[in-house]
């Protein structure tokens, strides 16, 4: 998992309340083992919309995605932050989350970022106004601001996850962070007889 510290760039303003994760990729696609390959998949239903934001070249690249309140609702699916990350999502900001996508996102190292609906609505507006608009997301001192430093906002995160993200650990990767710990007392065990 890569770590996470700054994001900063254009934002895609994904103006749509309770997007569920079949909307993020559809069922269909979620026979496939690995975890690349479903950017091109993401929003597949909405792409056939000219008009969608995700075909505006204005915001090809963009690391960053604004959304509404409960992005990632629906049922349970990793596919859902893979299909995100295919399409160079860092980091995503947003009113709030479903709880099953906000802990998915945390395990595959998507930063969410929660702000107040106003705040929603100012960066919303800012985005699709001047799709140029660059946002930094800076995780250490946990605050979203626009790079020429007009809007700025903290943002909560619990200090585990932020740790993890940090780092780019995983659960294995957390498990290694104790390698030492786990060869002194596998020295000292006394093997269980095979019956």
């Amino acid at each position: 998992m890569r770590a996470v510290n700054l994001v900063r760039g254009r934002a895609i303003p994904l103006d749509r309340a309770h997007v569920d994760t079949d909307q993020i990729i559809p069922a269909k696609h979620l026979k496939r083992i690995g975890r690349t390959g479903y950017g091109p998949l993401a929003f597949e239903a909405w792409r056939a919309d000219p008009g969608f934001v995700l075909n505006d070249p204005a915001y090809a690249d963009a690391p960053i995605m604004l959304t509404r309140e409960n992005f990632g609702c629906g049922s349970s699916r990793e596919h859902a932050v893979w299909a995100l990350d295919g399409l160079g999502i860092e980091a995503l900001i947003g009113v709030s989350f479903a709880d099953i996508f906000a802990s998915n996102a945390f395990q595959g190292g998507l930063l969410t970022v929660e702000l107040p609906e106003e705040d929603i609505d100012r960066l919303m507006d800012r985005a699709k106004n001047d799709p140029n608009t660059e946002l930094v997301v800076d995780l250490p001192e946990q605050t979203v601001s626009t790079a020429d430093g007009s809007f700025q906002r903290r943002f909560d995160i619990d200090p585990y996850r932020k740790y993890r993200l940090m780092r780019g650990l995983d659960d294995i990767s957390m498990t290694f962070e104790y390698q030492d710990d786990i060869a002194a007392f596998e020295s000292t065990r006394v093997p269980t007889p095979q019956t």
